[in-house]
């Protein structure tokens, strides 16, 4: 269990705090009563380094300068959030476990050697690891495991997400997620039912697939939504995210519950109490 005082500020450390999210992180922490902003990390060679992160962010000048090098601040931080790239991610990883800094991860993408960096990390330090850390996408996992076991396979699924136009990966993280929480509760191998659009002479629907499509356009923040069809009716189990803002809070949220936990690899449904 990291050994920072309960009862007294927590001091979040911010990977890439020059970017969108990361700008967004450092307000959310800053909003945030129980924690404080006491790193802020960029990549070698950002234009940003040795600027102020509160600046940066456009919240004011926090006293925080943007560095280049998570070793040299390590000690100053109780919790690191990374939502980086998965490369980058790894190497935090290792160094928080050596340093027992609790983390929370939003990074996505990990291939097969970094999963097992991050299990590796988890048995020595407290880690939240999510694809999304919003609270109505993390309820949405759980009613969609619930109506999936109730329907089982007698309502094909078809899941659509919509994002705005400069996303470069499709289908997003938490059309994934949702998917996976499906075809868990069904008792499927997702990478064996999974069906991703469809074009031309496709054939009939085969029973048990899941339906999976990407939608871009515009500035949409992230919109997904399940069906689950029968003959007789149709169930639409819908989020809309409507502010980025949103899972920067969740983040910091996961951020202040980590920091009390034993080793171990947690995920958003953990922080939020409502994991089987």
């Amino acid at each position: 269990m990291n050994q920072a005082n309960k009862n007294s500020t927590i001091k979040v450390g911010v990977i890439g705090a020059g970017g969108r999210m990361g700008r967004m992180l450092i307000e959310a922490v800053q909003d945030n009563p129980q924690t404080t902003l006491s790193a802020a990390i960029e990549r070698q060679g950002s234009s940003l380094i040795g600027a102020d992160a509160g600046e940066v962010a456009a919240i004011g000048r926090l006293h925080v300068s943007i560095v280049d090098d998570l070793v040299a601040v390590i000690d100053d931080i109780d919790v690191l959030i990374d939502f980086s790239l998965p490369d980058a991610t790894e190497q935090n990883m290792q160094t928080c476990a050596e340093h027992q800094v609790a983390m929370v991860i939003g990074t996505t993408g990990f291939n097969e050697q970094q999963e097992q960096v991050l299990s590796e990390a988890s048995k020595h330090i407290a880690i939240v690891y999510a694809g999304n850390y919003s609270t109505g996408v993390n309820l949405s996992l759980k009613l969609l495991n619930m109506a999936a076991k109730a329907f089982g396979n007698t309502a094909d699924v078809e899941i659509i997400e919509a994002h705005h136009k400069h996303k470069i990966d499709a289908p997003s993280g938490t059309a994934y997620m949702m998917a996976e929480a499906v075809a868990e509760a069904r008792g499927q191998d997702l990478a064996e039912v999974a069906v991703y659009g469809r074009e031309g002479q496709t054939g009939a629907r085969e029973a048990g697939t899941i339906g999976i499509h990407a939608v871009r356009g515009g500035e949409i923040v992230g919109d997904h939504t399940v069906m689950f069809i029968t003959d007789g009716e149709m169930i639409e189990i819908t989020h809309r995210a409507r502010a980025r803002m949103t899972f920067a809070a969740g983040a910091v949220r996961a951020a202040t519950w980590v920091i009390s936990q034993n080793k171990g690899q947690y995920n958003m449904q953990d922080v939020l109490g409502i994991s089987e």
